[in-house]
């Protein structure tokens, strides 16, 4: 099921797997092919993740069976068994791909983003490996595809955005599709032009590889829609403009401090009082903070 290590070495350059990373990942693949139980591990993880590729629903399973079964991985291989699972699980995913007829440019820039998240857990933690592999998990069922500056995820509409769009006068309901939009790190300013490009993009890929869903709305969760930062942010920040997109779905009551200071500063654990002020974003966030504010997830929308 796994590659030898000669191919190994070249598909986790094909998903821009950290150059360090690399011969620690080829090394570990003759522990994990020798020990029958991880072998049976793998095979049964990857047989889970590829069952029904394409199709919705499966993300809390999926994320549950995976962090439960890490612990069962040889010990020496740590958080690093999700990346073989995502390798071994690969030929099915391109296979998804060319079955929808997807540009090998736009698979290979999606399935990359597998190097993305080892180089995002060194920078917050130091440390390697993938131990949060639920955030690949859409990538490698063929939800979610990068286009440009933006990620986005084929999904269903929830019950509180659901009730939101149909006050605001649409015809939709919960389970209804839209796309839902994530803003990867390492992928430059999140600036109104490049976004602007993205979603050029994304209009006409989903209506031709997707046809038989309507994806009529854009929707999003996340800090960076908390509209306080409207109030310690330019008027012509790239957040402010990305905020301006979308009409607010509903609003949390219960804060994500951690949210902002991991994406900003790295790790969410960071001491509130010692977060650097070298950038606006920087200063908006942990001055927030320091003055006894919350942060909260936001929800928007906008029609496609």
């Amino acid at each position: 099921m796994l590659p030898d290590a000669d191919e190994l070495r070249e598909i986790l350059l094909d998903l821009a797997v950290p150059h360090e990373d690399i011969n620690e990942l080829v090394r570990l693949r003759r522990v994990l092919a020798r020990d029958p139980d991880a072998a049976g591990l793998l095979e049964e993880c990857v047989g889970e993740l590829v069952k029904d590729i394409g199709e919705h629903g499966h993300w809390t399973r999926l994320t549950e069976l995976l962090l439960a079964r890490l612990p069962e991985a040889p010990p020496e291989i740590g958080p690093y068994f999700p990346v073989y699972v995502f390798v071994a699980a690969l030929p099915a995913t391109r296979a998804y791909h060319r079955e929808r007829g997807i540009p090998a440019d736009i698979s290979r820039r999606t399935l990359a983003d597998l190097g993305r998240n080892i180089a995002v857990h060194h920078k917050r933690y130091g440390g390697a490996g993938l131990p949060f592999p639920q955030w690949l998990v859409p990538h490698f069922r063929g939800e979610l595809y990068q286009l440009g500056r933006l990620q986005y995820e084929r999904a269903r509409l929830g019950e509180r955005t659901a009730q939101a769009l149909t006050a605001a006068g649409l015809d939709v309901e919960p389970g209804s599709p839209c796309l839902n939009l994530h803003i990867p790190d390492f992928q430059g300013p999140l600036s109104p032009t490049a976004c602007d490009h993205s979603l050029e993009l994304a209009r006409p890929f989903f209506a031709r590889h997707f046809p038989e869903e309507r994806h009529a709305i854009a929707v999003c969760h996340s800090w960076l829609l908390d509209r306080q930062l409207k109030q310690h942010l330019p008027a012509d920040s790239n957040i402010v403009h990305f905020q301006e997109r979308f009409r607010v779905a509903y609003d949390d009551t219960e804060p994500t401090d951690g949210d902002p200071v991991q994406f900003v500063f790295g790790n969410p654990a960071l001491p509130v009082a010692t977060l650097p002020r070298r950038t606006s974003v920087e200063r908006a966030v942990g001055d927030h903070l320091r003055a006894g504010g919350h942060w909260y997830l936001g929800h928007g929308w906008f029609p496609l």
